[in-house]
């Protein structure tokens, strides 16, 4: 198993799963689907061109294993605000 490819892999997976995990939960659907069709199909076809599907399978399990554990100690406590209580400073509204 080539390591390095594992860590990028990893990397990459993970930073796409948080993308969608601290997403607001009106925009959830659209990001995840624009995740998935964009660079999710990418890197499934740079994965199997290199020919590095155990890497990618196992990158993909620690991704999620990494991914939960964020949530169940950061993000579950830190849940993600809505847009509709962002307010600008300096406007009279």
């Amino acid at each position: 198993m080539n390591t390095e490819y594992l860590l990028l892999f990893t990397i990459i997976f993970s930073a796409l799963f948080f993308v969608i995990q601290r997403t607001e939960a009106k925009r959830r659907l659209f990001v995840t689907v624009l995740l998935a069709i964009m660079p999710g199909i990418f890197l499934r076809n740079w994965v199997i061109y290199r020919d590095m599907e155990r890497e990618g399978w196992t990158a993909l399990i620690i991704a999620l294993v990494l991914n939960f554990l964020f949530w169940a100690l950061i993000g579950r406590y830190n849940p993600v605000g809505s847009s509709d209580k962002i307010q600008v400073l300096g406007l009279d509204d």
